[in-house]
């Protein structure tokens, strides 16, 4: 396939266009530098390389804003929300416009979309919680539209906490947890959904083929657990101990909202789409998952 990728200077993207390159797809890039290679994309300005949007087969969509750049000024909020609302309009417009529009589009969202959901198991027909990812999340997800609305199948990703040996969040935590400093954050009861890269990969790769899936989908493993259970998890990978809390008020003198929302709220995310679908992950538990990424 020529697949289009948005976002592939990133963690996700970078692992991505590597690994469709080496079953041979040709990757092209969405790049917000003109010359630098790939199709120059500008949301802001509505500027696109019109002479190289058309003959793709599918498109990839991952750009976006690192939520956890930095505490949430009002900028950041803007920056947060432009770069994901905006920029999937654009594209979902650009690719509906073409003559021959791309078969699929498979775009990115996170569980964020469910709030701070409790206990309360979540399945992609759980409706949006409240807070600030929960309306990005939403409204991502729906500048989406106009791709579906020209015949292009659309599955939008609601992608948990992504484990990774090479980067994300992992590798910054590791080096307090080898110092026995691994703590939980709050009352560690909150809900942690997530998967490993190279399981989210393969969720890209069934949207990418599978015509039957189309719309949200949870990209999360089959294990969620409570923060308090993958601090101690991420413990016993390291073979050391975890005895420390970070209190809540500790986190929010720090973060401010950023803390409430994004390491004191969770969600019991359930990937009821992949399972029905027969997926199967190569990671399914957090320990399987911890003990393959620590030990290269």
């Amino acid at each position: 396939m020529r697949v289009l990728v948005s976002g592939a200077s990133g963690l996700v993207g970078a692992a991505l266009a590597t690994r469709l390159s080496a079953r041979g797809d040709v990757v092209v890039p969405l790049v917000r530098r003109s010359g630098a290679g790939g199709v120059y994309w500008d949301a802001k300005s509505g500027r696109f390389d019109a002479a190289a949007d058309e003959g793709f087969d599918a498109a990839v969509h991952l750009a976006g804003e690192n939520v956890a750049a930095g505490r949430w000024s009002e900028g950041r909020r803007a920056a947060i929300r432009d770069s994901r609302v905006v920029g999937t309009r654009f594209l979902a417009e650009r690719l509906a416009a073409l003559e021959h529009p791309p078969k699929t589009l498979v775009c990115a969202s996170a569980v964020g979309f469910y709030g701070d959901a409790g206990d309360a198991e979540c399945t992609e027909a759980t409706p949006a919680g409240r807070g600030f990812l929960a309306g990005v999340c939403r409204d991502w997800e729906a500048a989406s539209t106009p791709a579906a609305a020209r015949g292009i199948r659309v599955v939008i990703l609601r992608i948990g906490l992504v484990l990774a040996a090479e980067g994300g969040l992992l590798p910054r935590m590791l080096p307090a947890f080898k110092l026995g400093l691994g703590a939980r954050l709050g009352d560690g009861q909150q809900w942690m959904s997530w998967i490993t890269l190279v399981d989210l990969l393969r969720v890209i790769e069934r949207g990418l083929a599978d015509d039957t899936m189309k719309g949200a989908v949870n990209a999360v493993a089959p294990e969620a657990v409570r923060n308090g259970v993958f601090t101690a998890a991420l413990a016993r990978a390291l073979r050391r101990p975890a005895y420390w809390t970070v209190p809540a008020f500790v986190l929010r003198a720090m973060l401010g909202e950023m803390a409430d929302e994004m390491l004191l709220a969770g969600a019991r995310v359930i990937p009821v789409k992949l399972r029905e679908a027969g997926f199967r992950f190569e990671h399914p538990t957090l320990d399987a998952a911890l003990d393959a990424l620590t030990s290269r």
